[in-house]
Order: C-alpha cells, then structure tokens, then sequence
C-alpha cells in the first residue's frame, strides 16, 4: 500500500547517476536496470529503487522530484511554490498529479516552463516565504490561497482543511476562535491579490475545516454540501457505555445517522495502523460500532473513495440508507 514520505527520507531515497557509479554500476547497467524497471527517473541523472517508487503515494512521487531538482542545483535553487510547496509542507494532493516542479522566478521574468520545471512570476510579499529543512518555499498560508485558486475545489479543499488543522485543532475539537482568525488572515491577503482564481480561493478558504482527517472526508463534505445537506455535525461525539469516547466523522441528526468515510488505507497502511493487524483494525471498528449503535440508536453508514466521485454517487449511497438532504 504506498506510503507517506517525509524530506529526510525522500532524500535518502534519492539516487544519483554518480551515486550508482560509484557504486560499482556501468552507464550501460544503469540504462537497462531502467528498461528492466529497477530503476525509476524521477528527472533526467536522478533514480530511485522502483520497489521504493511503488510504495508512494502521488505526493511522495513528487517530493522526490522537488529533492532531485534542488539537489541538482549548482547555486541556491529557487523557492518552490504551488504543488510542490505543497508536498515540502506535508499537505495532500488530492487525486492531483503535478506534470512538473513548481519555482518562483525572478519578478523581472515571465513565468515559463522548461526540463519538468515550471517558472512562476507571482507577486510575494515577504511574509509569503518560509524555509522547511533549509528549503526555500511558499508559506503554509500562500501555499494554501495558491492551490485554493488553481486546483480543482476538492483537491483545493483539502489542502485548506489539512493545513487548518494543523492551526486550530487539538484532538478532534476545533478551536473556532483561532480558525476564525487564520480565515480573516487569509481573506486580507486575498484582498490584495491579483492573481487568477481569487474568488474560488475565498470560497475555499470561507468553507475550510480543520476537523476533516483526511482527504475523503473534505471531499465528502463538499459533496454533502453540494446535495443539499444542512447542519451535517463533524466529529460528531459519542460517549460509550464504559465511558470511552467515540467520534465519528458525521452526524445526521434529522436521520438518526452517523455517517464514516472508510478509506483503505486505514486498514492498509502500516503508518495508520502501527503495530495491530488487519484484522485487529476491523475487530476494532466492529467493536466500536456496536457501542456506538448501542448507546444512541442510531444507524452508521459507511462510504468509500468509490462514492466521493461525485455528488451523485455519494446521494444515491445515502438514499439507499434513507440520508437524504
């Protein structure tokens, strides 16, 4: 199941065609562990082990790109931006595959692209730049407003949610205090932007929410939203019998219902399920609603990545259950 992957390791990860030399392989050996696919290129004399690449999810695919072209700079590479600003922050790309690494240009220069590096001239003030492990990259909140206003509103809402998160939510609880606050921040600088897709970037930003754990969850919510739904509770909160505490990703009070999204990767991903198995993982989920069942009576429905294609697809899986706006 791929796997997330952070700078250190990305780094580690990356091979050299200097590196495979002077570890004994020829230039001819190089080229048909490529053809064979034991290698991957990321960009032209960077490699990776393909057994490594087919472990990673789209975001750790690109973050090796982001590493490869800083590490092949001869002076100090420019400051990354957009999707690749993005991954260097440890924020999704929901169902988005960059076709190239994305930098800032001079602001004498138009923005062009060249070799899989895409040049962007966007205006910055100085507070819209940041460094993470000494690389030169857009803020967290530029980041945001930037994918906000380019990528399609799903993968743009889950940028927003992730990145909220990490500012106003501890535990499953968001502060909305502090999450106001980060929205006014974002809108003022939206405010004296000129740049294209602005308005997208207000509404994004307007209906983001921290309290979303993972992708599918922003994903279903807009899609809830778009059907029609209303005071859809997140995180909603139950208390077990022997007093533990259960939240569940939505509530639909009308209908006597908690809604889940159930990605694999819950079940799949090592880094998700840490020490327990498979199977301890779904005992565990089947334990917990039937506590959850038990003390509230209510119905739990449970969708998957299959459902969040489109509004439709989501609504025709609540109506079978009797959810409907």
């Amino acid at each position: 199941m791929p796997r997330e992957l952070d700078i250190p390791a990305a780094d580690e990860m990356l091979l050299s065609r200097v590196d495979l030399i002077e570890r004994g392989m020829t230039e001819r050996e190089i080229a048909e562990a490529i053809h064979t696919g034991v290698l991957v290129r990321v960009r032209r004399g960077w490699y990776v082990r393909a057994e490594a690449w087919g472990g990673l999810w789209g975001e750790g695919r690109h973050l090796l790109a982001v590493m490869a072209l800083r590490r092949e700079a001869t002076y100090a590479a420019p400051p990354f931006c957009l999707e690749s600003a993005a991954v260097l922050h440890g924020l999704p790309l929901y169902r988005t595959t960059p076709s190239a690494v994305h930098t800032l240009t001079a602001a004498t220069s138009h923005s062009r692209r060249r070799s899989g590096v895409a040049r962007h001239n966007l205006s910055l003030d100085d507070h819209d730049l940041t460094e993470i492990n000494g690389i030169a990259c857009t803020s967290l909140e530029r980041t945001v407003i930037d994918l906000a206003r380019t990528l399609r509103p799903e993968a743009a809402l889950a940028c927003a949610d992730a990145a909220l998160r990490r500012v106003a939510v501890i535990g499953h609880q968001q502060d909305e205090v502090v999450a106001a606050r980060w929205r006014e921040t974002l809108d003022l600088r939206m405010s004296r932007s000129s740049n294209r897709g602005i308005r997208q970037a207000r509404r994004v930003v307007a209906f983001a929410d921290g309290r979303a754990q993972l992708p599918g969850e922003s994903v279903s919510r807009l899609l809830l939203h778009r059907l029609g739904f209303r005071g859809v509770e997140l995180q909603s909160h139950v208390t077990a019998s022997d007093g533990r505490d259960y939240w569940l990703d939505f509530g639909f009070p009308h209908a006597h219902a908690f809604g889940e999204f159930d990605g694999l990767n819950k079940y799949l991903s090592p880094e998700m399920r840490g020490d327990k198995s498979i199977d301890d993982v779904v005992l565990a989920e089947k334990r917990r609603e039937d506590e959850v069942r038990g003390v509230t009576g209510w119905r739990i429905v449970r969708w998957g990545s299959e459902h969040i294609r489109s509004e439709e697809l989501l609504g025709t899986r609540l109506a079978a259950f009797g959810i409907r706006p």
